[in-house]
């Protein structure tokens, strides 16, 4: 089954060192709760507030060893007001046996503002 794991963190500066680290942090985390190969997955989504420009999120999975060859596409999030800002969104599609109420979706830094009820739900 085809399942979306979800994901999102902040940053506090546009700049590529920042973004990308993030990015990577989160990654690692969702891979982690979720146990992920690379094989398993079909694609991922990545997007970013309108604020954040200096770099493709994306280049912080090629850090990965084994995830040369799965699919990454980064976009802009619609500009919502009053939205968080500095926010970097993962949607990981992953072939699992996990039923939806076992993923565990990974919220760092102020994106934990995004989904307080899966915070609880995941600790």
């Amino acid at each position: 089954m085809i399942r979306g794991i979800r994901g999102a963190t902040t940053v506090t500066v546009n700049n590529e060192t920042e973004m990308t680290d993030a990015t990577e942090k989160l990654l690692q985390q969702m891979i982690k709760e979720n146990q992920v190969q690379p094989d398993d997955v079909c694609s991922i989504f990545i997007s970013v507030t309108e604020d954040l420009t200096a770099a493709f999120p994306a280049k912080a999975l090629r850090r990965f060893d084994g995830w040369s060859y799965v699919p990454v596409m980064c976009m802009k999030e619609i500009p919502v007001p009053e939205s968080l800002e500095k926010c970097i969104r993962v949607m990981m599609h992953v072939n699992t046996k996990l039923s939806p109420a076992d993923v565990k979706h990974i919220y760092l830094e102020k994106a934990v503002s995004l989904r307080p009820d899966l915070q609880k739900q995941n600790h």
